[in-house]
């Protein structure tokens, strides 16, 4: 047998964690059509404004004459309504574009926001321990034992309607989530020798937090957002559904869900078939690529 001189032997090659994560992401066809499709949602969202046949929120061009009319019908004008129209004469595609601004900008806005609040609480909780993260505790343990959905009826019952305060009660729901992973995840890593190296250095709690525990605590971090994004998406059309959400005047999903379903037993289906789809690929298409980062970030669940 001939030896292999290691100073010549060929260098492995060392994947790095970001590479790592894009590779085995990519392993799942259904991830990546979800992650696709979701892509091609939220660009369809930013560039309603130029893509849309017409402008939802611009009541000069609103036309009661056109009302219901069935999909791939024309107007007197000759304009084209592919989705066909709703009861006030807009154009459906438009105010599903329009829509899926308003659903997405309520989803990851509340996310951000909550997982902020929760990350800090949770962190707050895992280190300080002792009184203060059973307080903490006792507080997220009574929330989440309370429907989600009704706790964010009372609060715009208080609020009232309006995007800001969508955002303001799904956040108010959301918080509670992340501070009980992050606690989790912070208790595991605590426990762990670099942790307690840290700590007999002398070094600043902060930089204990923030430069140790908080990068190890992020993966599941992510899966848990990736996953709400979804959920308060759904929440947001099911209050602007029954009508405590976003004003009538905005064509959010789930206003134009409720506002097609006193039609549906009469034939004009379509005004709330289509936003029902858009809002199920939407949801769907999250909720593939988060549990496709739910493997990759925990080697436990990977097949």
């Amino acid at each position: 047998m001939t030896a292999v001189n290691p100073a010549t032997a060929a260098p492995s090659r060392v994947q790095t964690p970001l590479k790592r994560f894009v590779v085995e992401f990519l392993d799942s066809r259904v991830a990546v059509l979800g992650l696709v499709v979701l892509v091609l949602i939220v660009s369809s969202a930013l560039f309603a404004p130029w893509i849309a046949p017409q402008d939802p929120y611009d009541l000069s061009k609103l036309d009661i004459m056109n009302g219901m009319l069935s999909p791939g019908s024309a107007d007197m004008d000759g304009n084209l309504f592919w989705l066909g129209s709703d009861e006030q004469g807009r154009d459906l595609l438009s105010a599903i574009l329009y829509g899926l601004r308003t659903s997405l900008l309520v989803g990851f806005s509340s996310t951000t926001v909550a997982l902020a609040i929760g990350l800090m609480v949770g962190m707050i909780a895992a280190y300080a321990g002792g009184s203060l993260d059973a307080a903490i505790m006792r507080l997220v343990d009574i929330q989440l034992s309370f429907p989600a959905i009704l706790i964010a009826l009372i609060l715009l019952a208080v609020l009232g309607k309006g995007v800001d305060k969508v955002i303001i009660a799904l956040t108010a729901i959301q918080w509670a989530y992340y501070a009980r992973t992050v606690r989790s995840a912070a208790l595991v890593e605590r426990r762990k020798e670099y942790v307690e190296a840290a700590q007999c250095l002398a070094l600043p709690r902060q930089r204990i937090v923030l430069r140790h525990l908080l990068p190890n605590c992020l993966p599941p971090l992510i899966v848990v957002a990736t996953v709400q994004v979804a959920h308060a998406i759904t929440l947001e059309a099911t209050l602007s559904f029954l009508g405590v959400g976003v004003p009538v005047t905005e064509p959010s999903l789930g206003m134009l869900i409720a506002s097609g379903f006193d039609y549906m037993l009469s034939g004009e289906f379509w005004v709330s078939l289509f936003p029902g789809l858009a809002l199920l690929v939407t949801i769907v298409s999250i909720n593939l690529v988060g549990d496709q980062m739910r493997d990759v970030l925990n080697p436990r669940l990977q097949h």
